[in-house]
């Protein structure tokens, strides 16, 4: 734990690397990372769960200053930092880098973010948040919703140990470690999250997202990139391929 919130590390010296996960996963998903940040990057980097997901603590209500607050007090004040986020992690990534947090960042990558959202979008989300939480009987049933939420479904097997972070055991029965009010988090204000940030900023997509278009990204008047063949989960599905977004911030 650091700062409240769970992290998994690794490495050493500068620029630190922060990783952050989308919603209803954990930092638990940049393990297959690890051999290629020992290869690739030339600094310490840290993946947090984000509050109120795996072993980190809830929020009393989550915004996405909220989140990047509780990140922002895990970074050690000075060194340069750059910061890749999946999805909700993205966004979070880019209100690190305005003015109102007191963190170094050179560079943001969000990968993956759902920028157009529609009004059943957003009720969507807010009933999920509503819902009281959860529980099962077994493990496997309790791993299988986990991966459902988190996106990972197909791409991490329920007997991953990784699929751990995500659950919680209590008197036999299982639950996802995930406060179900993170849903409420609502959508980001990309146009003013660009506009705030001073660090370069560079979006990213698998080719096959249905969450975000490559129109939707170019539009928004900074560097995209597409990986191709891979969808919503890129940094999952091929940690190879994803961590190259990597190379111009070495």
């Amino acid at each position: 734990m650091d700062g409240g919130l769970r992290v998994r590390e690794g490495g050493s010296g500068e620029p630190l690397l922060v990783l952050l996960h989308g919603l209803g996963a954990t930092g638990d998903v940049w393990e297959g990372w690890r051999p290629g940040l020992a290869r690739r990057w030339p600094g310490r980097w840290i993946a947090p769960d984000l509050p109120g997901h795996g072993g980190s603590p809830p929020l009393t209500a989550y915004t996405i200053d909220d989140l990047a607050a509780a990140v922002a007090g895990i970074v050690r004040p000075g060194a340069p930092v750059v910061v890749l986020g999946h999805s909700l992690g993205g966004v979070v990534a880019l209100a690190l880098a305005s003015h109102r947090f007191d963190v170094p960042v050179r560079a943001v990558i969000g990968l993956g973010i759902k920028v157009a959202w529609t009004d059943e979008d957003l009720e969507r989300t807010r009933a999920v948040a509503r819902r009281p939480l959860a529980w099962f009987a077994a493990r496997d049933e309790a791993a299988a919703r986990y991966l459902r939420v988190s996106g990972l479904a197909g791409l991490v097997p329920a007997s991953n140990p990784a699929v751990d972070a995500g659950l919680r055991e209590q008197d036999g029965r299982w639950r996802l470690a995930m406060d179900p009010g993170a849903f409420a988090v609502g959508a980001p204000d990309m146009a003013q999250l660009l506009a705030r940030s001073r660090a370069p900023v560079t979006l990213a997509r698998g080719e096959h997202d249905p969450m975000n278009t490559d129109e939707q990204l170019t539009g928004l008047g900074v560097p995209a990139v597409t990986l191709p063949g891979l969808g919503h989960n890129a940094h999952v599905e091929s940690p190879e391929l994803a961590i190259t977004l990597l190379d111009p911030h070495r």
